[in-house]
């Protein structure tokens, strides 16, 4: 009996094991700058180059983030969760110390090259900056300062509820927006299965949406997914056979 204890609690300890190994584990702290745009709602901060559209309706909400050329990685970086705090030691006039805001990336600042990278030029590169949605700004600098040292890293994203398609295009082109991702919350990969076909690759056409230059009408979709840390997840028939354009399916899976 005290043996098979014991090979239960190995096991169980391996199965664990494998959870913690797959889960998403944060990055080390890095320095960078941080501004803000959008107004004190956010509402200019919708719509954006990652394609998740209103942003208070598919759940990202104000706490998000423009990426510098550095960060955005031509898109690559869609959805991925940073905590940033303001570096008080650098600057005590404007930061507020001993806080922090934990935000997704959901845009792009474009660089500009007119301006010198120290003085409105915030996004040139290879500066590694966050254009934030001034409400998640605020909770780490004073409006006056407009522009603040930060210290950040990539943490896993926490979502509620599991990962959405929405199904963008025309017949021979399905584009597919992928979002709320948790987890890592960038994805490398997606292949796209359709009731009568096997497993075909998708390739990233812009931001967090996904092509086919399949006709898949009238079929059942499925999807394999694999983010930036090599999690697979798949979900199986999440888009039924009468589905049409426009339309957005949420599954009840995640990732980690």
């Amino acid at each position: 009996m005290a043996k098979a204890a014991f090979s239960l609690i190995v096991v169980l300890g391996l199965c664990c094991l494998s959870l913690s190994v797959n889960a998403y584990v944060a990055s080390g702290w890095t320095k960078a700058h941080a501004t803000f745009y959008g107004g004190s709602d956010a509402s200019g901060t919708m719509g954006g180059a990652c394609g998740y559209g209103n942003l208070y309706s598919t759940g990202y909400g104000t706490r998000t983030a423009a990426l510098s050329t550095a960060l955005f990685n031509d898109g690559a970086s869609c959805g991925q969760c940073y905590k940033i705090i303001c570096d008080y030691q650098s600057d005590t006039k404007w930061c507020k110390k001993g806080v922090s805001v934990t935000i997704t990336a959901t845009n792009f600042c474009p660089p500009n090259y007119a301006l010198p990278s120290n003085n409105g030029g915030w996004c040139n590169p290879p500066l590694q900056h966050f254009d934030m949605a001034q409400p998640a700004w605020e909770k780490i600098g004073i409006y006056r300062g407009g522009i603040v040292p930060v210290l950040f890293q990539r943490v896993p994203c926490k979502k509620h509820g599991g990962v959405r398609f929405t199904i963008n295009g025309r017949d021979y082109f399905e584009l597919v927006l992928i979002s709320n991702v948790a987890g890592a919350g960038s994805i490398q990969s997606v292949s796209i299965k359709g009731s009568t076909t096997g497993w075909m690759a998708m390739s990233r056409n812009w931001g967090a949406n996904w092509q086919s230059n399949s006709y898949l009408n009238g079929q059942s979709l499925s999807f394999r997914v694999t983010t930036t840390d090599g999690q697979t997840r798949e979900f199986g028939n999440i888009v039924p056979s009468n589905w049409q354009f426009g339309q957005t399916f949420s599954s009840p899976v995640q990732f980690q």
